[in-house]
């Protein structure tokens, strides 16, 4: 509602009030935050329960009956402490609990019947940006660490991902299947024999940490290590949260005081439950291993979390918070490392980048679409040629596995679909709407979208068609129904406007309007 501010006289304080949920592997919380322009925002209450949803998740791939009933209790009794808070927008969301199930819409369905609550499943790119975001806003700290080489390890029930950081930009971002609560499932019989339970962690570990290491830590020299993970700033390293580094010699000393530790003692120490407890050597071991690995000098444990995270995006996106770190630019800095990776051409792609990008901007007012859209087509054009690194003569399919076998950080799964589908029909037949023979393909929404990409796309592409960047400049201008593109070139662009022709047919197809090519020859 609104505040009233009586010795300024201001009516425009508003306060906003939302709630952030998440449903994890082995606790379900919500925070509840106040948003205004003024402060930005801060946190009003912080509940969790424990729940060990995983459990079931992660083995059978579905939930327990009484599992759901727990979670539906718990949303219910959100819903009550929202409303005494006066909340007035939430987001809940589930993380790889519900990603690894065989039925979750079943399971959304049922708990949006009984609680009234929507509950949307995260992918792992989207939940880890979000997380990511949660450090980020503590703004100092982030900027002084991510100076030198650094590599954020978020360990969570089901998984772990390490995304690594080259002066402030985001390099690459993984995901491993080695979260605590899958490690402590996964060797819960042979714990009992074994003495030294770290040592047995470490060598179920090694070969993906191995495998890793060869891949994406080549050149990459790692100084900084930010550890994120619920309950590790909550137990191991509760007096050092917030702004304190931790040295390795510090960190050795927790790691020491922790791993031959039996469970119980940890419990009792901690004042946590057992459950929880035995998260906590898994938890440890990972950390120090890719410590290890990285021969990182600091490590910091900022205590924030996915909820954090889910606050200040909705604060950004609703103008309450201005970042000074440019998100975006994350993602399109991903992407390019992705197709560094599949040996694309980078002039054609920055070519191909701006004849696409001038076409988008020059036709607002017919597409309809925004800024999220235009970004899309960045990294559509980024990893249109990636499917040459596996076969040169089937580039399209294998560019569209490629792409929906690859995480893009900050991207939903629905979103990497458009994107790899605009690349597969950049030199396929476009597919019309109800005739996929893959699955359910895309709801219409999203098959507009991927036509209006591809439109552009093709156009883009065939104009750089020997990826020689013979078009020098661009000028496209739209009057009434007609798109002028003034192409500046000194060379002989006969090529390009030749094939011009079939991809211009589809775009006046998709957007309705006329397409002259005009050409200003250079002296």
């Amino acid at each position: 509602g609104k505040l009233i501010d009586k010795q300024e006289g201001v009516w425009d304080m508003a306060i906003t009030t939302f709630a952030a949920i998440d449903i994890g592997s082995y606790e379900v919380s919500m925070k509840i935050f106040e948003f205004s322009k003024k402060i930005g925002f801060r946190q009003l209450s912080d509940v969790r329960y424990r729940l060990e949803i995983g459990k079931g998740a992660y083995s059978s791939g579905r939930l327990e009956p009484e599992i759901v009933d727990a979670i539906c209790g718990i949303l219910k009794d959100f819903d009550k402490m929202m409303k005494e808070f006066g909340v007035s927008d939430y987001r809940a969301c589930a993380t790889s609990a519900f990603r690894e199930m065989v039925n979750p819409l079943i399971v959304q369905e049922q708990i949006y019947r009984r609680t009234g609550i929507h509950v949307e499943i995260l992918s792992n790119a989207e939940q880890h940006f979000l997380g990511y975001k949660s450090i980020a806003a503590k703004e100092s700290s982030f900027k002084k660490m991510i100076q030198k080489g650094t590599a954020i390890l978020d360990v969570g029930g089901g998984g772990l991902q390490v995304s690594l950081f080259d002066k402030d930009a985001l390099v690459t971002t993984q995901s491993l299947k080695m979260g605590s609560m899958r490690i402590r499932e996964r060797l819960k019989e042979l714990e009992k024999t074994t003495t030294h339970y770290d040592q047995l962690i470490k060598e179920f570990i090694r070969n993906d940490l191995t495998a890793f290491q060869r891949l994406y830590l080549k050149d990459r020299d790692i100084k900084n290590v930010i550890l994120m993970g619920d309950f590790l700033a909550d137990t191991i390293f509760q007096e050092h949260i917030g702004e304190h580094i931790l040295t390795m010699e510090e960190f050795g000393k927790h790691y020491e005081e922790t791993v031959y530790k039996t469970e119980q003692a940890l419990a009792d120490e901690m004042g946590i439950d057992l459950e929880y407890a035995s998260l906590i050597v898994p938890t440890m071991v990972i950390c120090k291993n890719f410590i290890d690995i990285f021969q990182a000098e600091a490590v910091w444990v900022p205590g924030v979390s996915l909820l954090d995270g889910i606050a200040y995006d909705y604060g950004e996106k609703k103008k309450f918070i201005k970042s000074a770190h440019n998100f975006e630019n994350d993602i399109l800095v991903a992407s390019r490392n992705i197709a560094k990776r599949y040996s694309s051409g980078k002039n054609h792609i920055q070519g191909t980048t701006d004849i696409a990008l001038t076409i988008f901007d020059s036709m607002k007012k017919v597409h309809g679409m925004g800024a999220r859209e235009r970004l899309l087509l960045q990294i559509a054009v980024q990893l249109h040629d990636c499917g040459k690194y596996i076969s040169m003569g089937d580039v399209a399919e294998c560019s569209y596995r490629i792409i929906m076998a690859t995480e893009i950080i900050g991207l939903s799964t629905e979103e990497r679909r458009v994107i790899a589908s605009a690349v597969r029909y950049n030199t396929t037949e476009f597919v019309y709407y109800g005739n996929y023979d893959d699955g359910p393909g895309l709801d219409k929404e999203r098959y507009l979208l991927v036509a209006k990409l591809t439109a552009i796309l093709r156009l883009a592409n065939a104009m750089d068609r020997s990826h020689y960047q013979k078009v020098q400049g661009l000028k496209a201008v739209l009057k009434d129904r007609e798109l002028q593109l003034m192409i500046d070139s000194s060379r002989d662009i006969s090529l390009e406007l030749g094939l011009l022709k079939d991809k211009v047919a589809f775009f006046e197809e998709v957007f309705g309007i006329h397409l002259v090519l005009k050409r200003r020859r250079r002296a």
